[in-house]
């Protein structure tokens, strides 16, 4: 028996020992989850690779010695989570940000007229790039000890020319060393697929907070904008697999011309 299906023997026997005690209720998952942890640890130990195929549903099945329905419910939830992608007729992909249609998943600014592919790839400057030891505030935020080494990254997206989001963003030192401003500036496709194919970080989600605020002086003056100018204000942390946090991100977004979308279901 395999190390995987070893696993899955052992978490059936603790569910039924737990059952057979009588004095607490067993921690029971169901087979089709237990088959998703054990994709997700291959995804997260680099196994498969963001944009390479996947082993087939049968192949799958016959590793983890389970139906091939179990396999498919497993992949099911990993597609609806964009982990995974399927294609009609080729099989199974890791997701990547480098596909263009997810290059987008995570800016939800959009232009009042039309959408961001026909407004165009964003202008990108890079203000700043330093590493520093993580003050306490920042440090809680991507699960680290304070004192700890950051990357730190202010950048200014532009839209047809015009300053739009000035973004401060900070990163764990250790996964991302080596990351420059040059490497950053020199890169054309989007940032987290850099950090796919360069650093083998995938970010898989997401949450934020949203303010309206007003700029500070050094702010306003990045924006080209008045200190009375009205920005949103969206605070973004950035996990990759098993919730684990990569980055911190502060964005001004300058919305005279653009709105926040999301959709929910």
């Amino acid at each position: 028996m395999n190390n995987s299906s070893s696993a899955l023997a052992d978490s059936s026997l603790g569910a039924m020992d737990g059952a057979g005690a009588g004095s607490a209720a067993p921690a029971f998952s169901p087979l089709y989850q237990q088959i998703k942890g054990l994709i997700l640890q291959s995804l997260q130990s680099g196994d498969w690779k963001p944009g390479e195929s996947i082993p087939s549903e049968m192949d799958l099945a016959a590793r983890y010695r389970v139906s091939q329905g179990t396999v498919r419910k497993a992949i099911d939830e990993l597609a609806a989570q964009h982990l995974l992608v399927r294609r009609q007729g080729k099989g199974t992909f890791v997701a990547t940000h480098a596909e263009q249609h997810v290059q987008y998943r995570f800016l939800r600014l959009m232009p009042d007229l039309g959408n961001l592919q026909q407004e165009g790839p964003a202008e990108r400057d890079i203000v700043d790039c330093k590493r520093l030891r993580a003050p306490a505030e920042i440090a809680r935020a991507l699960a680290l000890r304070s004192g700890d080494s950051v990357l730190q990254v202010r950048r200014i997206l532009s839209f047809a020319g015009r300053p739009t989001i000035l973004e401060d963003l900070w990163l764990p030192g250790t996964p991302f060393k080596g990351l420059t401003a040059e490497r950053l500036s020199g890169y054309h496709g989007p940032m987290y697929a850099l950090f796919e194919t360069e650093f083998g970080v995938r970010m898989v989600r997401a949450e934020e907070k949203i303010r309206a605020v007003l700029p500070d002086a050094t702010q306003a003056s990045l924006l080209k904008v008045g200190r009375g100018t009205p920005l949103l204000s969206v605070e973004r942390v950035a996990f990759t697999y098993n919730d684990l946090p990569m980055e911190l991100r502060r964005g001004l977004y300058l919305t005279d011309t653009h709105h926040y979308r999301n959709v929910l279901s």
